[in-house]
């Protein structure tokens, strides 16, 4: 959530944020007509409280005086039950108001217009055609579509024998490789969550159309485990020096895909159930951008471990996520499509969806209570690293070579 106080006092400034993201621009005009009609009304009723008390005697009013004070405490009365309404009305209005994007990001319309930052390892060269990963999956009897289909429908997939086995070791090796050498805290959180919380990390109310919801209760389950983990400290005052807090955290994850029809239908890239690895920072604010840089690498390092070439983007500000203040998207690379796939957003909130979640800290000097900054980040998506990897480390006869940092996990050296 913006602030109010920097819309009011930077109107232009948050317009123009708003203009580069291609936002419809009615949402704005829609909080500011309420706020504005909210502030008002409270006027209205600060002067009136002032009258009342210039009015009241300090001893025992006259039946003229009472008769006066008992108008203005009805009409107190009247007006404030409009003004609680108002006051909802903006503070909903304000939920559909995205971040503003930073001065760094690059203005522009869709993907065309992101701005590549590095490329990272050189793209295999085949003496083969390369085949894709459900060909692959399916022909070593790892992949199971046909089956999952029956069970769970479109856009499912049952993982067998060495391909779960890949699976798991590929979660297991993220896990131990964030928490042992960059710091990050273990959480194993549910999969279902409340809608307090899918508001705290900015999927409702706009994006409620995109995530399952659980018939006849408050519960979703949860699109991604930034929102359990982010929202673990809802309601909190953090110490200063309790900061920065990193959590990572497994879990799976369900989206609807709404708006992708007949995309990536076939393999893993789009499912509706899929396993990620999640990292999520509460940081100082005087901090959130080096710690972006920081989750970054920290993301970055997976794959580099894992021997996958890929490439790091910025995202501009049409094709940036509404919560996002700055995005770096990374893509790894499919060989048999021949270009890169995204397998990781990074991204910094700064204090949006603190504001949201009501998530701040005390000053440790001052003691004066602020609103932290957020950050989060795939660290990373494991159906699509499972992808890749099996791709890129085919061989001509259809087998798997494993890379040699999954190697322990795995106990084998070919997936055959």
């Amino acid at each position: 959530m913006i602030d109010p106080k920097r819309i009011r006092e930077r109107y232009n400034e948050v317009k123009a944020g708003f203009d580069a993201r291609h936002y419809p621009p009615h949402f704005l005009e829609n909080f500011v007509r309420l706020d504005l009609e909210w502030r008002q009304a409270q006027q209205e009723i600060d002067l009136l409280k002032n009258q009342r008390n210039q009015l009241t005697p300090k001893g025992k009013p006259t039946p003229e005086q009472f008769q006066k004070l008992k108008e203005l405490a009805d009409t107190i009365k009247s007006k404030q039950d409009r003004v609680q309404t108002l006051e909802q009305d903006a503070s909903h209005a304000a939920l559909y108001l995205p971040n503003v994007p930073h001065a760094s990001v690059p203005v522009g319309k869709s993907e065309e217009n992101n701005i590549e930052v590095r490329q990272v390892g050189k793209p295999r060269d085949f003496s083969f055609t390369p085949k894709a990963h459900h060909e692959l999956g399916t022909g070593l009897n790892i992949l199971d579509f046909e089956r999952a289909t029956a069970v769970s429908g479109a856009r499912s997939v049952m993982y067998r024998g060495q391909g779960a086995k890949l699976e798991r070791a590929l979660i297991n090796f993220m896990l131990d490789t964030h928490t042992t050498h960059h710091g990050y805290t273990e959480i194993i959180p549910s999969v279902m969550v409340n809608s307090a919380s899918m508001t705290g990390t900015g999927q409702l109310p706009k994006f409620g159309e995109d995530s399952f919801k659980l018939t006849d209760t408050d519960l979703w389950l949860s699109p991604t485990s930034e929102v359990q983990l982010t929202n673990a400290y809802q309601n909190t005052i953090l110490n200063e020096e309790e900061l920065p807090l990193k959590l990572t955290a497994y879990t799976p994850c369900f989206r609807k895909e709404a708006g992708s029809y007949g995309k990536d239908m076939a393999g893993i890239i789009r499912l509706h159930q899929f396993n990620k690895v999640e990292l999520v920072k509460l940081v100082h604010p005087d901090q959130s951008w080096n710690e972006l840089e920081t989750l970054l690498n920290n993301a970055e390092t997976i794959l580099q471990l894992l021997e996958l070439p890929y490439r790091v983007i910025t995202l501009c500000t049409g094709d940036m996520g509404f919560t996002s203040a700055k995005t770096y998207d990374i893509e790894v690379w499919f060989p048999a499509q021949g270009k890169y796939r995204e397998i990781s957003s990074c991204s910094n909130f700064l204090d949006f969806q603190a504001r949201r979640a009501m998530i701040r800290y005390k000053q440790k000097d001052s003691g004066k209570v602020q609103y932290l900054h957020t950050l989060n980040g795939s660290g990373l998506a494991v159906g699509r690293t499972w992808a890749a990897l099996v791709e890129n480390f085919q061989n001509e006869d259809g087998s798997i070579s494993v890379p040699d940092k999954l190697k322990p996990y795995m106990g084998r050296e070919l997936l055959s």
